[in-house]
């Protein structure tokens, strides 16, 4: 099975936990078969790899969520770098043709395009490898998979199909309905549309050649700020009329807020949390700094390095126009060799405490506008500054004048703050060797 997973969207719905950086199915809130914790996009990577061990996934996504795919799911899966937004029909554009020309993927093979945070069961994966079977045998162009609905929503599109068959022709599609029209078109036998859909390879790169003008990845990603902005229904879907659709009847959310993503969480509390006479609640708690929480009613209270929040559950969903006031400054990031946490800002300095996994080092680099100074807290490993070599261990610090060239090296977790100052500290200054 060849998927390609959308992931993108920002982070002002479940803040403090997401930022610009960290999008809510990285937000690790779940608990495996072992009582781990993961994120969205590490259970559904599961789900898949359970349900076809030999699935070939790529992800598309933006070049600020990588470090943290990485972070979450090393090398597993092959990554399609957006180099900006154009909507869905220019990312699934651009993955389709990743596949063929980088992965080398037969046009005639199918393909499924799937949301990377649907909260589902692995029966969801087992209809998605029946679409993807659906797709190959080619009666349809487009294969979509349908969502039987539980309530009457008025936040999805709908799907009307011909009958209420598991596999049928569809008939129509239908906008955001408002609450009365869903019930009558629930009744009529109609499904959410859940953005999935499946296609033989070489149908999507007709397409692309036909509407963006070439079908070769490079030429794509080289062009990519001038594709013009439309989504996948508007440029593909509703064009096409040769569409059947599955009806799948298990489980299927959207936790896209704090109300919705506690309704799936196995425990009310998350973290260094105490929590006396409350009833209803959720409390997560991502910092070392304890919490208590007395007398609480249907009240989710998140704390994270980017802020506190607090709200009654039924509200939390409006959380989005306040949190687009603040500094969009994320001050906590996951990257591919670890982490970094911003714990001060002043005007002119700036401090961080930087985890690098075992194995791991940062870019050899330097800086143009400020100095440095690397305190050791725990870990060993080693840093080279200026080409020389040194051997670090708790206790160690180091300094890092404008213009030396400098990195460090992880021989086990090593914990670092680093003390940035200079009239000028941007993320941009830097310079790699």
């Amino acid at each position: 099975m060849n998927i390609i997973l959308l992931s993108g969207g920002s982070g002002q719905r479940l803040w403090p936990l997401s930022n610009t950086v960290r999008s809510k199915q990285f937000i690790p809130l779940l608990s495996n078969d072992k009582g781990e914790q993961e994120s969205m996009v590490q259970r559904v990577y599961r789900q898949i790899t359970t349900v076809d061990p030999s699935a070939n996934v790529v992800i598309a996504t933006g070049r600020r969520q990588v470090g943290t795919i990485k972070h979450q799911l090393g090398n597993k899966v092959s990554i399609c770098i957006e180099p900006c937004r154009r909507d869905t029909f220019p990312a699934i554009a651009l993955a389709s043709a990743f596949l063929a020309g980088v992965k080398n993927i037969d046009p005639s093979e199918p393909v499924v395009v799937c949301p990377v945070d649907p909260y589902v069961n692995s029966d969801y994966f087992e209809a998605v490898k029946q679409l993807s079977e659906l797709a190959a045998k080619g009666t349809s162009n487009l294969s979509l998979l349908g969502i039987a609905p539980t309530f009457p929503s008025t936040s999805y599109g709908y799907i009307m199909p011909e009958s209420k068959d598991t596999i049928s022709r569809v008939s129509r599609f239908i906008e955001k309905p408002n609450e009365i029209a869903a019930t009558e078109y629930i009744e009529q036998g109609a499904l959410w549309n859940g953005g999935v859909f499946a296609y033989k390879l070489s149908y999507l790169l007709d397409i692309s050649r036909r509407m963006l003008g070439s079908a070769d990845y490079q030429t794509l990603y080289d062009n990519y700020a001038d594709l013009t902005k439309i989504s996948f229904d508007y440029a593909v879907v509703e064009k096409e009329h040769n569409i059947q659709c599955l009806r799948f009847t298990g489980q299927w959310k959207d936790v896209g807020s704090w109300d919705a993503f506690t309704e799936v969480m196995d425990k009310d509390a998350i973290g260094n949390v105490q929590m006396v006479d409350c009833l209803g609640s959720n409390v997560i708690n991502q910092l070392d700094l304890p919490v208590i929480c007395v007398g609480l009613k249907d009240i989710v209270v998140s704390v994270g390095c980017d802020g506190v929040l607090v709200s009654d559950k039924s509200k939390s969903s409006t959380i989005k126009p306040y949190v687009d006031k603040l500094d969009p400054l994320a001050r906590f990031e996951e990257k591919a060799w670890g982490s970094f946490t911003i714990l001060d800002i002043q005007p002119e300095s700036l401090t961080i405490k930087i985890i690098l996994r075992p194995g791991h080092e940062l870019n050899y680099h330097s800086h143009e506008h400020r100095d440095e100074v690397w305190t050791v807290l725990s870990g060993t490993g080693y840093a080279i500054v200026d080409d020389v070599r040194q051997k670090v261990k708790a206790g160690d610090v180091i300094t890092l004048p404008i213009g030396c060239r400098h990195t460090i090296h992880a021989d086990t977790e090593l914990q670092v703050v680093e003390v940035q100052t200079g009239a000028i500290l941007d993320a941009d200054d830097k310079i790699k060797y």
